[in-house]
């Protein structure tokens, strides 16, 4: 099965929305659909903090992948931030999320972003593996933290 990315649009929300809810209950985040909703529209409009990617056929995707672009002075400009990226669990481990990751990287770095940045939850042993051998590194000294509005 292919890792081909396309760029969600409007009309992509259907799926989009299936595919977000099913990572969402996998991970234990509770969002109704009309805040996923609001919160997908903007980005399958074209606002141009973060895109939405589809994986695989366009009209059967079998993932999706979120990316917030940010800014910063220490990485030297745009940065990219891996909000969301979920691959069906049925065609996990057939190399797809390190093919996305690799095709999507150079693009990237083309439209000017200068780092990219993810979560990864400490026991997630296979994540950590994959994203080790595409070059992300832990940045021990730091520690994320948020603060909801």
């Amino acid at each position: 099965m292919s890792a081909a990315l396309h760029l969600a649009k409007a009309d992509d929300l259907p799926r989009l929305q299936s595919l977000v809810a099913a990572f969402h209950a996998q991970e234990g985040i509770a969002q109704t659909d009309e805040d996923r909703t609001a919160a997908l529209t903007p980005l399958l409009e074209g606002i141009p903090h973060g895109a939405a990617y589809l994986i695989g056929p366009k009209n059967g995707p079998v993932g999706y992948i979120v990316v917030s672009f940010g800014y910063s002075v220490e990485m030297g400009g745009i940065i990219g931030y891996i909000d969301e990226f979920y691959i069906r669990e049925n065609v996990r481990g057939r190399g797809m999320g390190g093919e996305v990751l690799r095709t999507l990287m150079p693009a990237l770095a083309d439209y000017g972003v200068k780092a990219l940045h993810l979560e990864v939850m400490h026991d997630n042993e296979g994540a950590k593996r994959l994203y080790s051998r595409l070059g992300f590194t832990a940045r021990d000294d730091y520690r994320l933290m948020t603060r909801r509005f």
